[in-house]
Order: structure tokens, then sequence, then C-alpha cells
């Protein structure tokens, strides 16, 4: 093509309006692709008002719902998707994590050793409308979470406590990079030292030494320890 028929030619530059809202589009798109979040109106009412009917009927080892909230915030905030619980008990936090959790197109895997709490469990997620999201394996997690191969990237371990550490201990390997493990009713005390008894201690001392990973601790309900992962070693 000559000089002069490039010199013809007009180049029509976008608008400074049309330019400004194929930015705020290329913005949002690539904000929504990055979170992902998958709106169901539906399924948010339905689990609102199981979780509002049945507010003072959790027991037997439940979560409080402020720990609940938590649990959906972190798994919400950083895009989850593939979760573990270690105990289930009859299924509160597990509402929360599967809730999570269908906003981010992921699954749960968690784990009881009793029965009847299982097939409590098993009904809650049930009427609370979350069963497609949750794999409940009615099993002893000390061996079961040996034998899951992952990986994951958000934990929470509220099982029993004198096996906290080891717990963590089988999980990290499958821990993703980034990733996050939480467990419950754990506290920091004030005169030094960690945790408030026995195997929580133990375990909160343990993941504190770890320096791929960084540890809070939220006190706002039954205490959780929240630890994300920063690096593999």
């Amino acid at each position: 093509m000559s000089t002069n028929s490039l010199k013809r030619m007009k180049i029509h530059k976008p608008s400074g309006k049309l330019l400004s809202l194929l930015i705020s589009l290329s913005i949002i798109s690539c904000f929504l692709e990055a979170q992902k979040i998958k709106e169901d109106p539906s399924l948010d009412q339905k689990v609102k008002k199981f979780l509002s009917e049945h507010s003072h009927q959790w027991y037997d080892m439940n979560i409080p719902a402020v720990d609940g909230q938590l649990l959906y915030d972190i798994i919400v905030k950083n895009n989850y998707k593939s979760a573990l619980e270690i105990g289930t008990s009859t299924g509160h936090s597990g509402i929360w994590i599967a809730w999570a959790l269908s906003k981010t197109g992921g699954k749960l895997i968690t784990i009881d050793i009793d029965e009847a709490r299982h097939k409590r469990a098993l009904e809650n997620f049930k009427e609370a409308g979350v069963s497609d999201i949750i794999d409940a394996r009615l099993a002893d997690a000390h061996q079961l979470v040996k034998e899951l191969k992952g990986p994951f990237d958000f934990v929470f371990s509220d099982a029993d406590k004198d096996w906290y550490k080891n717990y963590f201990i089988d999980v990290d390997p499958k821990l993703k990079t980034g990733g996050c493990f939480t467990a419950h009713n754990i506290s920091e005390r004030s005169r030094g030292g960690y945790g408030s008894y026995g195997g929580q201690g133990i375990f909160l001392e343990y993941i504190k030494s770890m320096k791929n990973y960084e540890t809070t601790v939220n006190n706002s309900g039954g205490g959780v320890s929240v630890s994300y992962k920063k690096a593999d070693k």
C-alpha cells in the first residue's frame, strides 16, 4: 500500500464515553471472573430459613452461628472450592461451609464417627438444601483423613481435641498453598503459652511454630484458629 493511500485512510478511535464504558466492562468482567461467585436466591432463602428456625437447637458439639459466619466469609472471600470438615456433629458448621461453597462452585467432605449424629446431619443437610454439595462420611477420621487424597484449599477441624495436631500433620501435605486450616475451640492465653487446654494448646503451639503458615485466633464465638498456608515449606 502506498504512502498516499495510508494518508487517505481514517483511523476511527473510540469516543471518550465509549472508551470509558469499555474499560468499565473489562474491569467488571475481570472482577467477576476472579470471584466466580454464583448467586442462587432460592438456596439462600432456604438456608437462611433453616438456620433461623433451628437457631436455638444446635447442641451436641455444634459451633455457634458467629463461627459459622466466619467460616462462610473465609471461603467466599478466598474463592475456596475443595473443603474438608473433620467432625460433622449434626451439621451446623457443615451447612455454613456448604452454603459458602454454593457461591464458589465447591464441594465439602465431612467426617463423623458417630452414627446417630451422622444420620441427623444428613437430615439437616437435606432440609437446608445443601445435600448436593456435601459428601458426608461415617468413618473414623483418624484413619480416613490419612487416606483422603485431596487436595483441599479449606479445612475445618472440630473433632477430638487431643488429635488436632495429628489431623493437621496428615492434612498439611494435601492443603494447597494459599489454603486455610481452621480449628475450633481455640484460645490464646494472655499470659504466654497457647491454647485453652490439652490438645488445643499443643496444636496451636505447633502450627504457630510453622514458618510457612500465618496463624491468628478469632475469639468472637467459640474460638477459631485461622491459619493461611503461605508456602509449601
